[in-house]
């Protein structure tokens, strides 16, 4: 079992960054790919970016450019670096891990964390 554990959501002006960080329990972190999913209020869960265990990433076209996703291993942590924040990136985003391929995306892994709210005001 992988529990994930979000941080670093918060409220920020348009244009504004912030980092969102993830960590997981247990010592197989090195071995399973790791992704960030967000849900806005009345839409569906929808991936933003994920990395595979050799450090490969892939992006949804509305955040490439803007947001950056790594992962490091040693502490057992995945980073969503978001910059040039907009009001439609307004959403609880959520950290995905499972033993999968980046080429299944936007299939999400088998573990969930809680989720982080993040807010961006115009």
């Amino acid at each position: 079992q992988v529990q994930l554990v979000e941080s670093g959501g918060g409220l920020v002006q348009a244009g504004g960054s912030l980092r969102l960080s993830c960590v997981a329990s247990g010592s197989i972190f090195r071995l399973l790919a790791m992704g960030w999913y967000r849900q806005a209020p009345g839409k569906q869960r929808e991936l933003v970016a994920g990395i595979s265990t050799g450090g490969s990433t892939n992006y949804a076209d509305s955040v490439k450019g803007r947001f950056t996703i790594s992962r490091d291993n040693a502490k057992n942590t995945v980073y969503l670096q978001m910059n040039s924040l907009k009001p439609e990136d307004t959403a609880v985003y959520y950290c995905n891990a499972g033993a999968y391929s980046l080429a299944t995306l936007p299939k999400p892994g088998d573990y969930w964390g809680k989720g982080t709210l993040v807010t961006v005001s115009s």
